[in-house]
């Protein structure tokens, strides 16, 4: 008889219980199939949106169980009055719904309990909080004024918000045109600031930030911050300065994290990331221009200090942090469901991994015990129930589930009896004997009608079964197992068949084969004709998928026999120890061969700078694998910042390094110049895979020796000396503090003015002095210096000092108005040599301010202009001045002009049209100009195909027209009066081809208000 226990007395009568000698226990019905709660849904966090339309919060709980489950919900501990008037609360199924949820009454931690007669289990616990994002304040933003070349942040200042994360972008102006994000101009996802790193003048406008909540899907608009960039001339340079630093970081493992670091400066800094305590992680990425370094899916190995460098011509700057790596609870082993006998010994055992490591306590049938471990010496019925050991640190908690019946049972052999055995001659096999029992049965064997015992080849194990070794053709027969405990005894019988062993008749032999070749393995075998055979190979214990690896592997089909292996086209990776394996339901036998794989050599490794000066460095590496082919030689790569990761081939000292070397000098390098190097390894078959890169390091500094190229000048603003060159290229720096020193003196002196420029990135020195001759012939040269010293000068240049600006005002500035909109401008030219052009000024006297003018450049061979797009019926001002390189001359008087009134704005009316004969007559009403209109001259008739723009032009004083009728097509009639002013506004008529005129009711008259002054 089968007895469980259980956690309801009154189950106890419903139990079978028929005890009778020699007879097997059967378990009740209900017991053989019913188990205790599992989870299949539990509630999860959440955050409901305090202006969600739909009233209601739903925590999910659903658990399998037979017979089925109870629910009960907890908040902060405390069972929840389902269905209590006013309290919200209702369960449909085990979900918890929460109606017209408030946040005084239902922010807190939930969890779900199910249970049935088995026992209870508590679900994870899961805190229900209220998204919420507010409007930013209404308080005006000031305006931000920031001169041009200098930084700017503008702050965000989200409004208060939950949960905490928010995603930022900002609008310029107005809404969709969202602020581009570049090397210049960062957004913060942690403040939401805008960061600017150097300011332009198209930076000028109106800001917004926009706050977003992804949890809630909701977002907001702050009052708009005016930014006002300050024209400042020249730009001045400002060094690297971080704005934007990452703080100490804690990540988990799995997680990806962001870094951000941003600065300030002009030019606009470049960001380099690394982490100090080795290299940065394979896994990262750098984006958004240098200010984001993505971590992808952390680890403990990539804790440690991380560096940001901001980098520019005038300065830099740094920041270190650290991120520290921790971890969320994770099982290592866990609890699970058993069945264990009454009165035996029995350890839960739970051991979680995590960091800070988690702390664990036990619960059983929901309630916590005051247990570390759960151990038990002698299990009663009481012991049974469902048990969950939960494991927790600051990061997180985890559950395991199990339940544990303690039952005691005679034996039974009904779900498991003792089988028909298949074996090997002289091999081993063993007749399993596993009935159901509690307590442990003792047993014992007989084979046909003799008791079995142990000997030097047979032998009952502790749990029941029989194992026979070196089996031979008289251990056939029927076997059978007894069992038998305090309870009762069963037994349960089996069969024994001795097959023929397998062997294998061809065994694989070693081979050699190079790189690209095939390669046989033979194998072969003699088995039992009644079984099946099959051939298994591995190569160094991991077994070979002949289907994912078909492009190398292929069996052949010689017989069920034969599994001889054909590696075709033989990599490195293919050499080994291959293992066949022939293999049937009953035995196996194995063989086994190596392959050796002659090719190119491996990749060298460890290659490290050991010793440089400022032109070359020592390099020693670790010999990689000669793959069986001895090493000839080594070829060493570099890159440097300037070759954008493209490898070259150093020249080496000596110049070929032989394959028994471990250490070379690379020579011909540029002083101050980071490089990596690589070394890659030949045999006679080959070129290998190179090397890892070295850690990148920089040669020592060393006085420049390429000097400025292309210098000259001239020009510029009286009394200046403008010198231009042509930069240095930064590989040619060779050391920090870089710049430039400008000589110059007049051609017929001999003492030199020496200058220094700072900046690397300067192209041109402006000297300034008063007593400066213009036009005056000087010769110029410039070279470069660093920290180090300074290099050569460049070829002598020769150069002319500025011209003087001009010192006339043009005179005899006339002007006449063509139209009311056109005027022309002429004068008399200057007679200075030194004149390139001129500029026409012009504004409405008493509507417009002279800084408001309008201006018009001409070349200095011309003495007129046409002034365009003027005002009607206006007063205007005009000067004239010349210019050349050095500024501009004195002005003309200003001479005053007064334009046209304007032309009709009112169309011709067409009245009538008549065919007559080959033409056609178009009439149309005489146009009234308004008294602030030009009077009319007359009427232009444009006559036109359809869809072109040019046609023939006909002007009359009259008020209608014959024009010609065309054979086919359609053709469009302009009619518009024409005036001092300029052309008025045009009507429209179509006249058709054929002879054929559309009906008068299907003529179109359009009115459009057209200036056109050449008619």
């Amino acid at each position: 008889v089968c007895t469980h226990a259980s956690t309801h007395a009154s189950h106890l009568l419903t139990q079978l219980v028929v005890i009778y000698p020699g007879l097997v226990c059967l378990l009740s019905a209900d017991e053989a199939t019913g188990y205790g709660p599992v989870f299949e849904e539990q509630p999860v966090e959440t955050i409901y949106p305090e202006e969600s339309p739909e009233a209601k919060i739903i925590m999910s709980c659903r658990a399998r169980a037979s017979p089925p489950v109870t629910y009960k919900w907890l908040k902060d501990d405390m069972e929840i009055e389902l269905n209590a008037e006013g309290r919200h609360y209702s369960l449909v199924g085990g979900n918890l719904v929460i109606s017209n949820p408030t946040r005084t009454e239902h922010v807190g931690k939930y969890s779900c309990l199910a249970s049935n007669k088995y026992g209870t289990v508590i679900s994870r616990e899961a805190s229900v909080q209220f998204g919420y994002l507010d409007l930013f304040s209404s308080e005006e933003r000031e305006s931000v004024y920031v001169k041009e070349g200098q930084g700017a942040v503008l702050l965000c200042a989200p409004p208060p918000h939950y949960p905490g994360t928010l995603s930022f972008r900002w609008i310029l102006n107005e809404f969709p045109t969202f602020i581009s994000l570049d090397k210049r101009r960062f957004i913060s996802q942690i403040t939401g600031n805008l960061y600017i790193s150097k300011v332009e003048s198209s930076d000028s406008g109106n800001y917004s930030c926009i706050a977003s909540s992804p949890s809630i899907s909701k977002s907001v608009f702050s009052n708009y911050i005016p930014l006002v960039p300050l024209a400042e001339r020249p730009v001045r340079k400002y060094p690297a300065d971080l704005k934007v630093k990452f703080p100490d970081t804690t990540a988990l493992v799995g997680q990806n994290i962001t870094l951000e670091c941003f600065a300030l400066g002009n030019p606009v800094p470049e960001i380099r990331w690394k982490k100090l305590d080795g290299l940065l992680p394979p896994n990262h990425e750098v984006r958004m221009a240098g200010a984001h370094l993505n971590l992808y899916n952390v680890q403990f190995e990539d804790g440690g200090t991380y560096q940001c460098e901001a980098v520019n011509v005038r300065g830099k700057d740094y920041h270190t942090a650290r991120v520290s790596v921790e971890a969320f609870p994770e099982w290592v082993e866990h609890i699970s469901s058993t069945e264990k006998d009454l009165s035996s010994d029995y350890t839960m055992s739970c051991i979680p991994s995590g960091k800070p490591k988690p702390h664990i306590r036990w619960l059983k049938n929901g309630e916590l015990l005051d247990r570390k471990e759960m151990r038990f010496s002698s299990l009663t019925f009481d012991d049974s129930g469902m048990y969950q050991c939960i494991a927790e640190n600051r990061h997180g908690i985890i559950y395991a589930n199990a339940e544990l019946r303690v039952f005691a049972c005679a034996p039974t052999f009904e779900h498991y009896p003792v089988k028909r055995v298949l074996a090997a001659k002289n091999g081993r096999v063993v007749i399993e004997c596993r009935p159901k029992a509690a307590p442990k049965p003792t047993f014992s064997w007989s084979k046909d009608t003799e008791l079995i015992s142990n000997s030097t080849r047979v032998f009952i194990w502790e749990d029941g079964s029989l194992e026979i070794l070196n089996v031979t053709r008289a251990d056939e027969g029927r076997y059978t197992c007894f069992a038998e405990n305090d309870r009762g005894k069963a037994n349960s019988t089996g069969s024994l068949l001795v097959t023929d062993s397998t062997k294998i008749t061809l065994a694989p032999s070693n081979s050699d084969v190079k790189v690209g070749e095939n390669a046989w393995m033979q194998c072969a075998a003699s088995h039992d004709t009644s079984l099946d055979i099959t051939f298994i190979w591995s190569l160094d214990g991991r077994v070979i998928d002949l289907h994912k690896d078909s492009q190398h592997y292929e069996r052949s089909l010689n017989g069920s026999s034969n599994g001889e292996l054909l590696i075709k086209n033989a990599q490195l990776k293919h050499a080994g120890r291959y293992t066949c394996t022939a293999q049937t339901p009953i035995d196996n036998v194995t063989a086994s061969a190596h392959l050796v794989v002659r090719g190119p050599p491996g990749a060298p490794g460890g290659v490290r700078v050991v010793n440089k000066t400022h032109k070359s460095v020592t390099l020693q590496w670790s010999r990689g694998a000669d793959n069986h082919s001895p090493i000839s030689k080594y070829t060493i790569q570099y890159r440097d910042s300037f070759s954008k990761d493209v490898w070259k081939n150093a020249t080496t000292s000596p110049a070929d390094v032989e394959g028994n070397e471990e250490m070379a000098t690379v020579v011909d390098l540029f002083p101050w110049t980071e490089y990596e190097f690589r070394v890659i390894a030949t045999n006679t078959l080959g070129t290998g895979e190179p090397s890892s890169p070295s850690h990148k390091d920089r040669t020592l500094e060393a006085i420049p020796v390429v000097a400025p190229s292309d210098v000259g000048g001239g020009g510029g603003t009286s009394r200046e000396l403008t010198i231009t060159w042509t930069p240095v290229q930064p590989q040619y720096y060779y050391g920090p503090n870089f710049g430039y020193i400008v000589a110059f003196k007049p051609e017929d002196e001999k003492h030199w003015s020496l200058v220094t420029v700072a900046d690397p990135e300067a192209k041109r020195y402006v000297h300034k002095d008063a007593s400066l001759p213009p036009s005056t012939k000087f010769n110029v040269k410039v070279k470069a210096f660093n920290r180090q010293g300074e290099g050569p000068f460049s070829l002598t240049a020769a150069i002319y000092s500025a011209q003087d600006a001009p010192s006339e005002a043009p005179k005899g500035v006339v002007a006449r108005a063509l139209s009311a909109t056109d005027v022309i401008v002429s004068w008399l030219p200057l007679s200075q040599s030194n004149i390139d052009g001129y500029q026409v000024k012009y504004w409405r006297n008493h509507e417009d301010s002279e800084g408001g003018a309008q201006r018009l450049t001409v070349s200095g061979r011309e003495n007129h202009t046409k002034l365009e797009g003027l005002r009607a019926d206006s007063n205007y001002l005009i000067e004239v001045r010349g210019y050349n390189s050095a500024g501009y001359g004195p002005a003309s008087q200003h001479l005053q002009i007064h334009t046209k009134k304007p032309p009709p704005s009112k169309a011709p009316l067409i009245t009538g049209k008549k065919l007559k004969g080959n033409t056609i007559n178009i009439a149309w009403e005489h146009v009234q100009p308004l008294a602030n209109e030009s009077s009319i001259n007359g009427y232009k008739v444009l006559y036109r195909q359809q869809g072109q723009s040019s046609g023939t032009l006909y002007t009359t004083s009259k008020q209608f027209i014959d024009l010609p009728l065309h054979a086919d097509g359609i053709y469009v009639v302009e009619v518009r009066a024409h005036s001092e002013g300029g052309d008025g506004a045009v009507a429209q008529i179509q006249v058709t081809g054929n002879r054929r005129i559309q009906p008068f009711t299907s003529f179109t008259f359009t009115f459009p208000f057209i200036h056109n002054n050449a008619g």
